[in-house]
């Protein structure tokens, strides 16, 4: 028997008690005439005590031989500590060493193995398996289990059933870029990894499952940003004979019961914003509600003057910051510097002091009065003491710039803050949306997303126009998950493929299993998948999915670790039918 109890279990009445522990060194204090050590295991640290006076002298020189991170086994008598440590759970005990088995011995670590740790990412990736024995690794992956649990449990007791969908599958032209897999078996044909179960959770309804889900991993071979991950996983539903009322029922009282049971947050009824609402007040389909500084058009009080980057713009869009007229130029200078970086895109910003006394100071005071600014003030709700920040351009370019600006406002003033939850549902998106330099039309969320019935009509004559059955779950400025209620009908979904430039042959091809499906009595059913990854992060209070991750890829999609993507050998390469170009 390795271990009669764990690291973080031995308390005040167990002392006298005869144990046996097994683990890995944390910490190593000699005193010379006294040796403790700090034993380590998933459940917590237990104080191992070894002194000249009640231990063996050779027992003490092979304690003395050790160091960190290796992997031992003690035999001992629970003791009471002579000074606690209330900071540890086991701080009130301490185990006296009588026996000692060296399990596995340990190479210096390349960081150390402590919550605040001198290892870098990279490093750190590297050595994820050294990275886990760290507590705030440790613990966000057990948190990442709670939930993963709270959410199969409160599913399956709404009538849910997990099913399995194949990894293996065809691949679609719609979405993102596959990860192909060649077949062996099958010359010259290859795979697909799943970009989601989307199509086998439709065929599950028309199977009659009824209220399907599963916790599955799937793959986007996209351009990498800093907190993406070319594997992530999904909390992927399913309903049938729902409406989008049901579902977002559903899913809203999940929500919910995680908010409850993780933080004791008790909400009330999500709002539901439409998309375009969400884009007029907010610049994006994923708004953070926990603070103001909503965008607001100033065209109409902006555009009567001389001042011509307003008047030939087709947008002047204000923000009222709280508290940020004590900005001095020098900040304001740097704010400006800010929007005008690559990844933002302004041209300039324009300010507004509004003094403590009802004036206002601004940067285009050759060009507006008092008059004038204070419209601006009145528009935008600011109050004394705020600091008014305008751009303008085109619509949708100047939309996200603004959104961009408030949401670095919201950080600089402490406005995110992470023990605060605000879900919303934004809904009534666009069906479809113009590729500007193609003319094509492509699915907003993906082909098989139900239009509004009553504009099915519209597809013909005005296809832009034309909302979807679709809906986001946001949750403090992120998407959290997002679905819609599927076209259930043969006729509807070749209308569909048709305005997104297939050729009746090209739909067939691709998607002829599920059309055929429809023919054989398709139930009206709808959908959402969470992303289980980004939610769990926002849920522990973080912005980065990757510190929830056991093994993640790093910025540029390579397992560090195991150096994976690697090259193969040309004999694997032969039997797959495939060659490399030489270079």
């Amino acid at each position: 028997m390795f271990r009669t109890v764990d690291c973080g279990a031995l308390r005040a009445s167990d002392v006298n008690k005869e144990v046996v522990l097994s683990g890995w060194i944390s910490k190593i204090r000699d005193k010379g005439f006294v040796l403790w050590i700090d034993l380590r295991d998933r459940y917590g640290i237990t104080q191992l005590v070894l002194d000249e006076e009640r231990t063996d002298s050779a027992l003490l020189e092979k304690a003395r031989d050790l160091g960190r991170e290796c992997v031992i086994q003690v035999k001992g008598t629970v003791i009471e500590r002579s000074s606690g440590n209330p900071n540890l759970a086991t701080g009130a005990v301490e185990v006296l060493v009588s026996e000692l088995m060296v399990l596995n011995t340990a190479k210096l670590p390349p960081f150390t193995i402590e919550d605040q740790t001198d290892g870098g990412d990279e490093l750190r990736m590297k050595y994820r398996y050294l990275d886990i024995r760290r507590n705030p690794v440790k613990n966000n992956l057990i948190f990442r289990h709670k939930i993963s649990m709270l959410v199969r449990n409160y599913l399956s007791l709404k009538g849910f059933i997990e099913v399995e969908t194949p990894y293996l599958i065809k691949s679609t032209p719609e979405g993102a870029r596959d990860f192909l897999v060649p077949s062996r078996m099958n010359p010259e044909q290859f795979y697909a990894l799943p970009q989601s179960p989307q199509t086998f959770k439709q065929l599950l309804m028309v199977g009659g499952m009824d209220k399907y889900f599963q916790i599955v991993k799937c793959f986007r071979d996209e351009d990498l940003r800093a907190d993406r991950q070319p594997e992530f996983t999904q909390i992927d539903c399913e309903m049938s004979f729902v409406t989008q009322e049901d579902v977002l029922n559903t899913f809203e009282g999940l929500t919910a019961h995680l908010l409850k049971e993780i933080h004791g947050v008790e909400t009330g009824k999500f709002p539901v914003m439409s998309y375009d609402e969400a884009m007029e007040r907010f610049g994006n389909d994923k708004p953070d509600i926990r603070f103001g500084m909503e965008l607001t058009n100033l065209n109409e009080v902006a555009q009567h003057k001389d001042f011509q980057v307003f008047n030939s713009a087709e947008y002047v869009v204000g923000i009222a910051v709280p508290g940020a007229n004590t900005y001095t130029r020098k900040e304001i200078d740097a704010l400006i510097d800010w929007v005008k970086r690559p990844q933002i895109g302004a041209k300039g910003l324009v300010y507004v002091r509004c003094n403590e006394d009802g004036t206002f100071k601004s940067s285009v005071d050759k060009f507006y009065d008092a008059e004038d600014l204070a419209a601006w003030a009145q528009k935008t709700g600011a109050q004394a003491g705020d600091l008014i920040l305008v751009l303008s351009g085109d619509l949708s370019s100047t939309r996200t710039q603004m959104s961009a600006l408030r949401m670095f406002m919201a950080e600089k003033l402490g406005l995110r803050k992470s023990d605060e939850f605000a879900p919303l549902w934004v809904v009534d998106f666009p069906l479809l949306e113009k590729d500007e330099e193609t003319g094509r039309y492509h699915a907003m969320h993906h082909p098989f997303t139900s239009p509004k019935p009553e504009q099915i009509d519209l597809l013909d004559t005005d296809p832009g126009a034309v909302k979807a059955n679709a809906y986001d779950l946001v949750l403090n400025g992120n998407e959290i998950g997002g679905g819609s209620i599927r076209i259930h009908d043969k006729a509807t979904q070749q209308l569909m493929f048709k305005h997104l430039g297939f050729t009746p042959e090209e739909a067939k091809e691709q998607f002829g299993f599920l059309m055929d499906a429809f023919e054989y009595g398709a139930p009206p059913h709808g959908g959402i998948a969470f992303g289980l990854d980004r939610l769990v992060a926002i849920l522990g209070g973080a912005e980065t999915i990757r510190d929830f991750i056991a093994f993640p890829k790093n910025n540029s999609g390579r397992d560090v670790m195991i150096d994976a993507p690697a090259r193969t050998t040309q004999e694997q390469l032969d039997e797959l039918h495939l060659s490399l170009k030489k270079s």
